[in-house]
């Protein structure tokens, strides 16, 4: 009998940084972890590369362009929430347009954070995501205690 292999949703979230401060958006009305912060970030469609859905959700969710030379992947998380995940990070530093909230509906807050001074409702996978890039980390595991 053959098994299925297994699969997992993979995304990407971005790290918008600037003026040592970071890009957080205040999840909203969307049933998972409503009215703490995340950062920019979606499920790969499948067919592109890890870069080029980041430059499609940077479009998406905050109406700027990226250039794939301008978004470096910082870390790699394999995390257990009720499902397995494995999730990308990546550090954007320059972009074209004005960042803007295109989806109201999902994020009733977007704006700047001093890296040093986040606030205290990130969702905690998002929160270790970001000591993990000012620590220099690469990969973490998250979820499996």
């Amino acid at each position: 009998m053959a098994k299925n292999r297994f699969t997992a949703p993979v995304t990407i979230h971005l790290f918008f940084i600037q003026d040592g401060n970071i890009l957080l958006l205040r999840r909203f009305n969307t049933g998972y972890e409503d009215g703490n912060y995340s950062v920019v970030a979606g499920h790969l469609d499948g067919g592109e590369t890890v870069i080029q859905a980041a430059i499609r959700e940077a479009k998406e969710e905050a109406g700027v362009d990226l250039k794939e030379e301008n978004v470096e992947i910082v870390g790699v998380m394999h995390r257990k929430a009720g499902d397995e995940r494995v999730d990308f990070f990546a550090v954007v530093k320059n972009w074209e347009g004005e960042i803007q909230n295109l989806e109201p509906h999902k994020c009733d807050d977007l704006r700047f954070f001093p890296l040093n001074d986040l606030p205290t409702n990130i969702i905690p996978y998002i929160l270790r995501a970001i000591n993990n890039y000012k620590e220099d980390q690469w990969f973490d595991s998250f979820g499996w205690n």
